[in-house]
């Protein structure tokens, strides 16, 4: 399952994805957690110091890696520099499992304990001073893009990304590629005005959304949510001693979050399991299409001097089946593509 979770600077976004991500891996799921945020909290959010933090690889610096790797054999691709963030797999691509080995997640990737559980991490990578005043956010999210494009994933594997503040997911189309996306909200004017326009902009997505209200104090606050975002209000939030003593880099084991906070992370669990009834590949891969196109029309082509139209693979759909990417290049036939799932990837771990 990918799981997007969104709101506004301060809502509390970062923190509640770290506790769904420390959930799953307490529950024993599989989990690659994606940090697609430029402020780039996440890792000291699942207990990584300042070091280690600053010291994750970045996954714009390994685009020629990732594009050449997810290129594959891929007929359509003339060459690894004619990818853009919205390429689109076909037959030939290699695609990505969330439990396997392959370079992506050697470059990219570090594993964090958690309790002793394993979690791949994964982040964009800050700006750097060569970005200052000429790049923008979206040129470090394109490789998260890319990657969520080519990603196979299961319904008991999980793929967590804490996305950037506000609304600025939709001036790509990563805000399509989630099986379930979270809203943290306060109880406040300003904390709902970010599920507006979510729920406006993607209204014409089927983007499955429920609203996560952090920061209550009482039933005024309940009832303030529940008369702002009405039925799409999941469970609410209050304040946590275990949080506080986790931001202070001193998180106690995570058995010993507070029973109501485990309860709501819990609900989430089951609202993204509950959703992998209504996963419709063909439309997740029909509205990848749409977007490439869209991209290729306003820059791509221009950028690459190649019609990037011609990557589209009409005959092929992405979905659970293609899990190995050996399979994907020796047949043209989607329809006969059928592979095992693999066990569980046991990585090295390093501590956090």
């Amino acid at each position: 399952m990918k799981i997007a979770f969104v709101g506004k600077g301060g809502s509390g976004k970062t923190t509640l994805s770290s506790l769904f991500i420390r959930h799953l891996a307490a529950n024993e799921v599989p989990v690659v957690a994606v940090d697609a945020d430029i402020n780039q909290h996440l890792g000291a959010a699942l207990g990584l110091d300042d070091g280690a933090t600053a010291a994750m690889p970045a996954l714009g610096a390994h685009l020629p890696l990732i594009k050449e790797y997810l290129r594959g054999s891929n007929p359509r691709i003339a060459s690894a520099d004619t990818m853009i963030k919205t390429t689109p797999p076909g037959r030939g691509s290699r695609l990505l499992r969330v439990t396997e080995d392959n370079p992506v997640y050697e470059a990219c990737a570090r594993t964090l304990l958690l309790d002793g559980e394993p979690v791949r991490l994964m982040a964009t990578g800050p700006f750097t001073e060569a970005d200052l005043g000429v790049a923008c956010y979206h040129s470090k999210v394109g490789a998260v893009e890319l990657c969520l494009n080519h990603l196979v994933d299961g319904p008991d594997e999980y793929v967590v990304v804490d996305m950037t503040a506000g609304s600025d997911s939709f001036a790509s189309g990563m805000f399509t590629r989630f099986d379930m996306t979270f809203l943290v909200a306060e109880p406040t004017r300003k904390g709902v005005s970010v599920y507006r326009q979510y729920k406006d902009y993607a209204r014409d997505f089927g983007v499955s959304l429920k609203v996560i209200g952090n920061k209550v104090q009482g039933s005024e606050d309940i009832e303030f949510l529940q008369d702002e975002v009405g039925e799409d209000l999941l469970v609410t939030v209050g304040h946590s001693d275990w949080v506080r003593a986790m931001e202070k880099g001193r998180p106690a084991a995570f058995e010993l979050l507070e029973a109501t906070n485990r309860l709501a992370l819990q609900a989430l669990q089951d609202a993204a399991d509950d959703s992998y009834a209504h996963r419709d590949w063909e439309r997740y891969t029909e509205q990848m299409v749409r977007f490439h196109l869209k991209n290729a029309e306003s820059w791509g082509n221009a950028k690459t001097g190649v019609d990037l139209a011609g990557q589209v693979d009409p005959e092929f759909v992405l979905r659970e089946g293609l899990g190995c990417a050996e399979r994907v290049e020796e047949t043209a036939d989607p329809d006969a593509l059928v592979s095992p799932r693999p066990h569980r990837h046991q990585p090295a771990p390093q501590p956090a």
